[in-house]
């Protein structure tokens, strides 16, 4: 009797053993850890189903999320990368991904991904030497709010668009002349990471660059910078509230500014805000024709140390795929997907201001990836905040920006 309990037992736990592994479990199953900055919560729950989705059609993998902040994020996945405990795929701003694929912290994806380049938007921040080392998932740039009834008080016509820079200033002076509580145009505060977001626009819209194509010289001491400079202090000094980000679009939400740029965040506001306001989006003008935008993003990456890469990339492919970018922009009403065929969709077609938002990330352009940015924004934003707040000289305040850009970006 003790010999058949004995041997049932035995029975019974390797019944389990099977089981286990018929479920994907002992030594068939792959964890791939994935930090992200997604904890919103509506947001979240929507990633949550994809990750179900595909473990799902998956057995063998399991996705292990971490969700990090942007206040702290960045230190984290540095000290991460350090100490050799970084997660298989990382989420990166698009201003991160040179300093993370400069010091060798990243996997080259480029065999995997390389068949899918034409079919997505945004591939610029994730390229070092000819090698791809980060997807574009979620992209975001900024385009110009209008105010039309201010615009039609002002007696513009009511399919008056600003297509240039001619345009825009009369608009903003018109605006501007209304009343003394009204402004025709919202420039920003000296805020870290947002003026220059503002300002470079009017600089690419010239077609100028920072650095060079090579990567060699510093190029942004030039009469592009100059005029672009000279262009938006214009409009800073004569008929702008100058105010946080934050406050400009209270403003112009409470009917108080003509115009400002801000991204699709402020159309998601409107909305959940049930805002009543008579306004309208369009591409930011250039000199003579619409001209350009700031464009940055996330980016998906996999850790060089990855044990399961291949999976990794795999797993990008599937949560950047057009349909889930869909879902995700559904969920958080963004108009920014990196993939080209999303832009198709109804949804954001048949939106007028989101459409404008698609239109303008093919007008849009992406600070010059290189692992010395966050110096080289500070540099540049220094001056900005110098030219418009403390007077000081656009060409010698450039000048001076270009060589310590210069100094930074030499051959050690």
């Amino acid at each position: 009797m003790k010999t058949y309990k004995t041997l049932l037992g035995l029975f019974i736990i390797s019944l389990c053993g099977i089981f286990v592994l018929s479920c994907g479990g002992g030594n068939n199953q792959i964890t791939l850890q994935w930090w992200h900055f997604w904890t919103d919560p509506v947001i979240k729950p929507v990633i949550d189903k994809m990750i179900t989705d595909y473990e799902t059609a998956n057995p063998g993998i399991k996705i292990e999320q971490t969700g990090l902040t942007w206040a702290n994020g960045h230190e984290k996945i540095v000290i991460a990368f350090s100490s050799g405990t970084a997660p298989d795929i990382v989420e990166l701003g698009s201003d991160w991904v040179a300093e993370f694929s400069y010091s060798d912290n990243l996997s080259s994806m480029t065999e995997a991904v390389v068949k899918d380049t034409a079919q997505f938007l945004g591939w610029t921040p994730g390229i070092y030497n000819d090698s791809i080392y980060a997807f574009p998932w979620i992209l975001g740039t900024r385009v110009l709010f209008l105010n039309r009834d201010l615009l039609n008080q002002a007696k513009f016509d009511e399919k008056f668009v600003p297509y240039n820079w001619g345009d825009f200033k009369q608009a903003c002076f018109g605006i501007h002349n209304l009343s003394d509580d009204i402004f025709g145009f919202g420039s920003n505060a000296a805020e870290k990471h947002r003026l220059y977001k503002k300002v470079l626009p009017f600089f690419w819209a010239l077609d100028g660059r920072i650095i060079s194509e090579n990567g060699k010289y510093a190029v942004f001491s030039s009469d592009k910078a100059y005029k672009a400079l000279e262009y938006y202090k214009s409009l800073h000094d004569s008929c702008s509230l100058v105010d946080t980000q934050r406050r400009l679009e209270d403003a112009f939400l409470d009917g108080k500014i003509g115009a400002i740029i801000s991204g699709d965040w402020l159309l998601k506001r409107i909305k959940n805000e049930n805002r009543d306001i008579n306004f309208f989006t369009t591409l930011i003008p250039g000199p003579e024709y619409p001209g350009k935008s700031f464009v940055g993003g996330e980016y998906l990456a996999v850790g060089k140390t990855s044990q399961h890469k291949e999976e990794a990339f795999k797993f990008i492919k599937y949560i950047t795929n057009s349909q889930n970018q869909l879902v995700f922009c559904k969920a958080n009403y963004t108009a920014n997907p990196s993939s080209r065929e999303a832009t198709k969709y109804p949804f954001f077609k048949d939106d007028p201001n989101l459409d404008v938002f698609v239109r303008q990330l093919d007008l849009s352009r992406m600070t010059t990836p290189t692992p010395k940015w966050v110096y080289i924004e500070d540099i540049i934003e220094t001056s900005i905040e110098e030219i418009l707040f403390n007077e000081a000289p656009i060409a010698e305040t450039i000048y001076e920006a270009n060589t310590k850009i210069q100094e930074l970006i030499k051959p050690q």
